[in-house]
Order: structure tokens, then C-alpha cells, then sequence
């Protein structure tokens, strides 16, 4: 197994026990590596960075290295007087002392500590663990506020620039796969008018930005519910992972990435699309959570723009799984036909839910 061999390549004490895979991520492959002495054990996470998805991994490990040096550093600076103790991966280096292992694909595969006593879920399951949501990613953003974002490389570039998925999904569109497989159901059709519907929001962030109302920042680019790693022994945040995204960006995508997660209890793959909402209360316990560390660092245009990235964040990463239904799945990891299809229209029923609340959203946010 090719995992395997890559995992004895990484300076860890002991024998390979095993390596299995690990997670439930739509991108990476990933393994948990099980390596023993006579007298200790120890777990990371093993990880293939497919060159096809991100065409500069170098980038990511670059950046990668930056922020957790960076965090790491503040963590230990802060812990004496920290709530909680605060954890974020660190990278372990190869036997050559070089920070991962290039296959013979072209693949970088990297090795990452494993949080022990640390556990994520890929839904919400109390108000309790919305707070922490919200609280962990708050602190993650305060943590990063004082990273100039001119020291991380572009890992993904176009990453949440939600004028160019629109262009690929139109490029997409007018590829005969692509007129087949809109043109093959009903939900499709419907789908494609609900993206026409929007086209003219999908450049708000993006126009704040160059108006100079926003600006870039160190972000973590995917904080979903299922990368805020919480304390077995504690229900407390411990932790945000995933690190693979993390570049210059607006703290509103992560913002309204987050919101678009935790606050859609049926989940990204909801059977039923009526079960999906966007529920209030949760939003309001995230919201607060994040407040706990955000009010240093969010100024006054900031919070002007909450409510649109609330809202677009669904709609985006709804026009990215339509765009991969429509070339033929060529980018998420799908179970069955038509899944990416079905992940569109339950983000796109998450928009319009967020849409039909639109005013009591701005009254959590202090608008009204």
C-alpha cells in the first residue's frame, strides 16, 4: 500500500502497526498512521495532496508551515493565561528533515500530529457545540489578525472569487457534457434558473474589496462544523484543522462558510430538501461564540458586509458542485450518480432559506 511506504518515510519512533483510511473529506485522501515501541505508540495523519485538485501543493505546505509556526508560537505565549488549552497540527518532517514526500506522480503526501482526545462532527449537535463553533473560529481569526496575509502564497488561486466559479459553471454549460446533463432533469433546469436568478450577487464580496471597503486577511478558507476539533474530556473547542486552504482571503468567506455548515441541521446531503433551513437559533449562538474574540479585529465596513456573505457562501459552493456535475464530477469525490447535482440544490434551498430571513439575520448581526 502505497500509504504505507510514504509513512515510514516520516522521522516517528517505533514500527508501522497500520494505516487506515481516516475522514470524510471530499478531497484529499487521508490515513491515520499507527506506529509502536515497546513502550509508546504513537498516531498522525497521513495526507495526499493531489497535484489534479491543487496544481502548487509546495504552497500549501509553505503556507502551512507560516501560520503554525506563527500560531503555535502565540498559543504557548498565551496558554498561562488561556480558558482552555488551545491545539493546532503541527507538521512532522520527513527522516531528511524536509517537511513532506513527493511521489511518483507528482503527489505531495504530507504527515501532521494527530490531535488526541479531540473529535469533530459533521453536524451541530447542541447549542452548546454552536458556540464552540463560533468560538473557535473567532479565535482562530484572532490569532492570524496580526499575520500579514503578504507572507502566505495563493494555494488555491480564484479560491472563493465567486465571479470566476460563475464563469466556469458558464464555460462548464456550454460544453455538449455539459448541455446533457442540463437539459437530462427537471432539477437540473431548476437549478440553472436559480443561479440566473442571482448571477448580479455573486460579485458583492469581490466588489467591497476593490472599492476598498474590505480587505485581505489571513484566512482559513473551510471552517466547516466538521474541521472544529471539540475536547473529548472538556465539549469545549480545542482546535480548528485543515489547514489546507489557509491563505490571503476576507474573513467573510470563512464567516459565511461556517454559518453555511453549522447552520443547515439536515446537512450537506439532506435526503429531503424541505428539511433544509437555516436555522436562527443557531446562527445566533455561532454568531455570539465568534463575537467572544472577533470585536477587536472586525471594523464598521466589516460588519456592513456579514449579512451578503451569509447569504452568497451557499450560493458559491452551490455553483461549484453544479459546475462539477455539469464537466462530469471532476473535482468532489461523489458516491453516486448525481451527487453533486443534489449537494447544488440543497446549498441553493439553504440560500433561499437564508434569503426569506434575511431581516431577522440582520437583527442578530445588530443591523436593526
Amino acid at each position: 500500500m502505497r500509504a504505507a511506504l510514504i509513512a515510514r518515510q516520516f522521522d516517528v519512533q517505533g514500527r508501522l502497526v497500520t494505516v487506515e483510511p481516516y475522514g470524510s473529506g471530499n478531497v484529499n485522501d487521508t490515513y491515520l498512521a499507527i506506529f509502536r515501541t515497546t513502550f509508546s505508540e504513537q498516531r498522525f495523519i497521513v495526507q495526499r495532496i493531489r497535484k489534479s485538485v491543487f496544481p502548487n501543493p509546495e504552497a500549501i505546505m509553505h503556507n502551512m508551515r507560516v501560520l503554525t509556526d506563527h500560531c503555535h508560537a502565540k498559543l504557548e505565549a498565551e496558554a498561562d493565561r488561556a480558558d482552555r488549552i488551545w491545539q493546532l497540527p503541527k507538521i512532522i518532517q520527513t527522516k531528511s528533515g524536509d517537511d513532506w514526500v513527493t511521489d511518483a506522480d507528482g503527489d505531495l503526501w504530507r504527515a501532521i500530529s494527530h490531535l488526541a482526545s479531540a473529535h469533530a462532527f459533521e453536524r451541530v449537535q447542541n447549542p452548546e457545540h454552536a458556540h464552540e463553533v463560533g468560538f473557535v473560529l473567532g479565535h482562530f481569526h484572532r490569532m492570524v489578525s496580526d499575520l500579514p496575509p503578504e507572507r502566505l502564497g495563493y494555494a488555491l488561486p480564484g479560491f472563493h472569487v465567486t465571479p470566476e466559479y460563475l464563469a466556469k459553471l458558464d464555460q462548464a454549460a456550454n460544453t455538449p457534457l455539459g448541455q446533457e446533463r442540463l437539459n437530462a432533469s427537471l432539477e437540473a433546469k431548476r437549478a440553472w434558473r436559480f443561479i440566473q436568478e442571482r448571477r448580479g450577487h455573486c460579485a458583492v464580496l469581490r466588489s467591497a474589496l476593490e472599492r476598498g471597503e474590505l480587505k485581505l486577511r489571513t484566512t482559513h478558507g473551510d471552517p466547516k462544523v466538521g474541521n472544529i476539533m471539540i475536547d473529548t474530556a472538556t465539549g469545549r473547542g480545542t482546535a480548528i484543522v485543515d489547514l489546507d486552504t489557509v491563505q490571503p482571503g476576507l474573513v467573510h468567506d470563512d464567516i459565511g462558510d461556517a454559518t453555511r455548515s453549522a447552520c443547515n441541521p439536515a446537512g450537506e446531503d439532506a435526503p429531503d430538501l424541505a428539511s433544509v433551513i437555516f436555522d436562527l437559533d443557531l446562527f445566533t449562538t455561532i454568531y455570539r461564540g465568534y463575537l467572544s474574540h472577533a470585536k477587536d479585529f472586525l471594523s464598521a465596513a466589516d460588519h456592513r458586509h456579514l449579512y451578503a456573505c451569509i447569504h452568497l457562501i451557499p450560493l458559491e459552493l452551490g455553483l461549484r458542485f453544479f459546475a462539477d456535475y455539469l464537466a462530469g464530477d471532476v473535482y468532489f469525490k461523489v458516491r453516486y450518480p448525481g451527487h453533486n447535482l443534489r449537494r447544488a440544490l440543497v446549498q441553493f434551498k439553504l440560500a433561499e432559506s437564508i434569503e426569506t430571513r434575511e431581516g431577522a439575520i440582520r437583527k442578530v448581526l445588530g443591523e436593526s
